[in-house]
């Protein structure tokens, strides 16, 4: 899964449309496009979620695509320019009315371009820089940004686990250290895999009000309460049903998952002992508790890190 950027533009009966398309659209101008609903003027966008990875993104997608406070693409993951018009897809995009075939037919010649200009980028959006996310920003100063947080052990073992699954990656032995470690350097997992790093990174130009984190640990603990909360910072109205979803929809809850065991999860835990102690201090909430799930105490770390230069240092690299 991908993190991908929501706009709005209004129709002709004002009524607010949100996409989820990470770059600023022309809505075309002739009638044609009026008369499918379209109006004229620019998109604009809404709010970003940049991620994480296996940390929620699908059902969020989900959950919103089934309210009726937005309209949807009818396609996530957008790769537009690497991977969209090269790469089969395991499900087709629905096909509801005008909109999704309008929709499908600009990202089909968008995804043909060789350059990549102001937000015509990568959704991947959790692994931009700062000058682009800068540029971004100052691009759509009332852009909301959404980051979706979860134990890095656990989501790197998922986003390992999903990568077999899918034939991205060849099936390895679960057991093996050296041959989990290489998979987790490859840099599709390891960027994504040190969230206190990308929510340092977004909220360095992202206003305050305008910046949230929430939590996979919330989504498994008590879904309803996230979703009203989600909404409620987006501006929808989280009284309104998505549709027959229920908040604890999971449609990924059949897949196949790799066995991770207490040996494996412990080497894990040791791989990520900084950032899981470093994400206690940035992100709070329940990123507090993520140290002691793995025997980890966050005051030895503190106090570790006022008497250790070099941890300072890299603490001031993470973030």
């Amino acid at each position: 899964m991908l993190p991908s950027l929501l706009f709005e533009a209004s129709k002709e009966d004002n009524a607010k449309v949100r996409w989820i398309w990470p770059f600023k659209v022309r809505v075309a101008h002739d009638r044609d496009k009026q008369e499918s609903g379209f109006a004229r003027g620019d998109a604009r966008p809404d709010f970003l979620c940049v991620g994480a990875q296996k940390g929620g993104t699908t059902w969020l997608y989900q959950q919103l695509d089934a309210h009726p406070d937005f309209w949807m693409p009818p396609r996530k993951e957008l790769h537009y320019f690497d991977e969209l018009s090269r790469t089969k897809r395991a499900f087709p995009p629905r096909r509801r009315d005008a909109r999704d075939l309008w929709f499908l037919e600009r990202i089909a010649s968008l995804s043909a371009r060789s350059y990549i200009d102001l937000g015509d980028i990568t959704p991947a959006y959790s692994m931009l820089n700062d000058e682009i996310i800068q540029r971004i920003v100052d691009h759509f100063p009332r852009l909301k940004v959404i980051f979706l947080a979860r134990d890095p052990v656990e989501r790197a073992w998922s986003q390992l686990s999903m990568a077999v699954s899918v034939q991205m990656i060849k099936p390895f032995d679960v057991t093996d250290i050296d041959e989990v470690i290489r998979n987790l350097l490859h840099p599709g997992v390891l960027l994504r895999s040190y969230p206190s790093a990308i929510v340092a990174r977004w909220k360095r130009h992202v206003h305050p009000d305008q910046f949230r984190t929430y939590f996979f640990d919330d989504l498994k603990k008590n879904p309803v309460e996230l979703r009203c909360t989600i909404l409620n910072f987006l501006g929808a109205n989280p009284d309104k049903p998505s549709g027959g979803l229920s908040a604890d929809y999971n449609s990924q809850s059949d897949r196949k998952k790799l066995r991770l065991s207490e040996k494996m999860r412990s080497h894990l835990a040791q791989f990520f002992k900084n950032e899981l102690e470093a994400c206690a201090v940035e992100l709070g909430g329940p990123a507090r508790e993520w140290p002691a799930r793995y025997g980890f105490s966050l005051l030895c770390f503190l106090a570790e890190l006022a008497n250790n230069s070099d941890l300072l240092w890299w603490c001031d690299w993470i973030a």
